[in-house]
């Protein structure tokens, strides 16, 4: 009986076959690649030591205040990071019911939430559901970027299998939740807990939780950082809480009870724009002072929150209106306690306390007179006042007056110019200017005649550093924001250390000067700087008071303030005996209250002089005729009058360079 032959296969059927075992063997071989792929990935992950360092989120700086408050924050902002096993449950629940509720299942990527991403995105026609687990946003987090290419979702899928192989999952879980970003600059749930809450992870509550789980959708529009966004964010915390009811983490009684209306969210602690033109100042030395750019810092600081909010409340207080102040007030080792550079931040960032140059007026002085003390004059030898004409230019006194021979100090209590003029032509405008350089000017000082008057421009902050200088009794003093660096955990990596080394003055000539300035504050000029305590200081006001000017010193702390207008308008009537000096009383009295009267040491020996007359020599002083009656220099009498106590504020008539006679603009400094 012959045999029947099989019958054939259709068509159709040896095409599936044929494909099954087509799809079957890429299917195996897309394994095996990727097993490859996972397994390289495995060898070349970090160690776990290596990936709790947050270094590659870039350097966070925190910049503290002389008590450490915090007072501004650079780059990333990092709480402690938290074990594992010191990680609420209620936080660890309330992470994974959101974002992964097959987290403790996945080999690091979820097929079933691949597949629901992508039935979602037929139906509505664009990608509304995410299929990434908290491993792959790890992965993204820690090694990619965020773009939306296919090969970037492949690299992130190998690299979460990869954590995966070669990390638990608690370890995996501590990472994620130490290192995500949640809004305000926080990366990690502790660092978003004291930045919303204002208190430890550890102590998260369940609508604190809820509300931190929350924010990893979208940090920017749910961090409770405002109003409007705590209001998102209490809305998307009650959609976390529904959550965790559906994943089991807590019952709905619980989710009722933890009404995120009730979460209490903290008041940003910062100081604001308080301190922001000190910050402005400091920051940027940070790159001379330390190597150290990947590590977090903190920044510890020289200002006093207090005395600085003293400073702004005493500028505004006393600056007529459309009129712009600054001031800076240093300690004995040139620690700068306050700093205001304006009026409000908000409106001008322009620090005038460092960046702006204007003219001193008389407060340049204090540099006429220390060349005078240094070339053999002293506080009692008298000085013509009188008229005096050097080419075309005749400087005059503020009342336009002249009172013939005066002691120094009474001629700087009263601001006297033709004194000033006479000392600074006799010893020279070059030796001046080296002494107003040697003691921390750093603007160019002009050497023609009005120089002794002021009309070179100067910095307020090196203007307090020469008064500080004096107040220090010679030693010189160099103006410092920073006091240390150290990194989070405590280690130094700077320290200020203070240089007494630098001798400026001899104590003598500090002590002199230091005497001379006292008078001006006690009888002169800066009446109404008087802080009751021993105060020195010396006023300076400039040519149509465009610039008024206080700087003065009490009790180890010196400070200087400035006032004008931006643009050098001229302010009628406006001195610095009247604002400028009242705003350093008002400051300084309230900055020195609890330190200790100190009075100023006069005891300092002036040396020896060669036999003569040095101090008529080097001035020729004129002295009276036959008669008593005062001469000038060409014979002419001279009215004596006295200065009117009276009237102290008296104008201090600079005469600014753009009037000075042709021949004398010529720049020889």
């Amino acid at each position: 009986m012959a045999s029947v032959p099989p019958p054939k296969r259709s068509r159709l059927r040896r095409f599936v076959v044929a494909s099954f075992k087509v799809a079957l063997g890429a299917l195996l071989i897309m394994a095996i690649a990727v097993g490859v792929a996972v397994a390289v990935a495995v060898n070349q992950l970090p160690s776990y030591a290596e990936l709790i360092r947050r270094d590659d989120l870039g350097q966070m700086v925190r910049v503290r205040a002389a008590d450490g408050t915090i007072i501004h924050t650079q780059g990333p902002s990092f709480g402690e990071w938290l074990p594992s096993n010191d990680i609420p449950q209620i936080m660890r629940d309330a992470i994974v019911s959101v974002e992964d509720r097959r987290f403790y299942s996945h080999i690091g990527v979820d097929p079933i939430g691949i597949v629901r991403s992508l039935i979602v995105r037929l139906q509505r026609g664009f990608w509304a559901q995410g299929g990434s687990t908290l491993t792959q946003q790890l992965a993204r987090n820690i090694f990619l970027t965020n773009d939306r290419s296919f090969i970037r979702k492949v690299r992130e899928a190998i690299l979460a299998m990869a954590l995966e192989w070669r990390f638990s999952k608690d370890q995996i879980l501590e990472l994620y939740l130490n290192r995500v970003y949640f809004g305000g600059g926080a990366f990690g749930i502790d660092a978003a807990s004291r930045r919303f809450f204002g208190h430890s992870a550890a102590q998260l509550s369940t609508g604190e939780a809820a509300m931190i789980a929350g924010l990893v959708k979208a940090p920017s529009n749910y961090a409770p950082t405002a109003d409007a966004a705590a209001a998102r964010g209490r809305s998307r915390a009650r959609v976390v809480l529904g959550e965790m009811v559906e994943y089991g983490a807590i019952t709905p009684a619980q989710a009722a009870a933890a009404d995120p209306e009730q979460v209490q969210i903290a008041r940003n602690t910062t100081v604001g724009t308080r301190t922001r033109y000190f910050i402005d100042w400091v920051m940027p030395q940070l790159d001379t002072l330390i190597d150290e750019t990947v590590q977090p810092i903190d920044v510890w600081t020289t200002v006093h929150l207090g005395m600085q909010e003293v400073a702004e409340r005493a500028i505004s207080a006393n600056a007529p209106e459309g009129v712009q102040g600054a001031l800076v007030s240093l300690d004995r080792d040139g620690a700068v306690r306050a700093m205001v550079g304006g009026l409000d931040y908000r409106t001008s960032n322009y620090n005038r306390a460092t960046q702006a140059t204007r003219q001193p007026g008389s407060s340049f002085k204090l540099f006429v007179y220390l060349a005078g003390l240094e070339a053999g004059l002293t506080p009692d030898t008298p000085i013509l006042d009188g008229p005096i004409t050097i080419g075309r230019w005749s400087p005059r006194n503020s009342n336009g007056r002249y009172s013939g021979p005066m002691p120094m100090r009474q001629a700087l209590a009263y601001s006297v110019n033709t004194v000033a003029v006479r000392i600074a032509q006799q010893v020279g405008t070059q030796t001046v200017a080296d002494m107003a350089q040697r003691l921390g000017i750093t603007t160019r000082i002009s050497t023609f005649p009005s120089m002794a008057l002021g009309a070179s421009e100067v910095r307020l902050i090196d203007m307090v550093r020469a008064y500080a200088t004096v107040a220090r009794g010679g030693v010189g003093v160099t103006p410092y924001g920073i006091r240390r660096v150290t990194t989070a955990d405590g280690t130094l990596i700077y320290q200020h250390q203070d240089d007494q080394s630098r001798v400026l003055l001899q104590p003598w000539v500090a002590q002199q000067m230091t005497d001379m300035l006292a008078g001006v504050v006690s009888r002169g000029t800066a009446r109404a700087a008087d802080l009751g305590r021993p105060t020195a200081g010396k006023t300076g006001t400039t040519t149509s008071s465009a610039d008024a000017w206080f700087v003065g010193f009490s009790s180890g702390l010196t400070t200087g303030v400035w006032m004008g207008r931006d643009n050098n308008r001229p302010i009628p009537g406006f001195s610095g005996g009247q604002a400028p000096a009242r705003t350093f009383h008002d400051f300084m009295v309230r900055a020195v209250a609890r330190r200790p009267v100190e009075p100023f040491a006069t005891d300092a020996q002036a040396p020896d002089w060669p036999t003569g007359d040095a101090e008529n020599s080097l001035l020729e002083v004129v002295p009276p005729d036959d008669q008593g009656q005062m001469v000038d220099q060409d014979g002419n009498p001279i009215e004596r009058q006295q200065p009117e106590e009276e009237d102290p504020y008296g104008r201090d008539a600079a005469r600014p360079e753009d009037q000075v006679p042709e021949e004398y603009q010529e720049e020889t400094y």
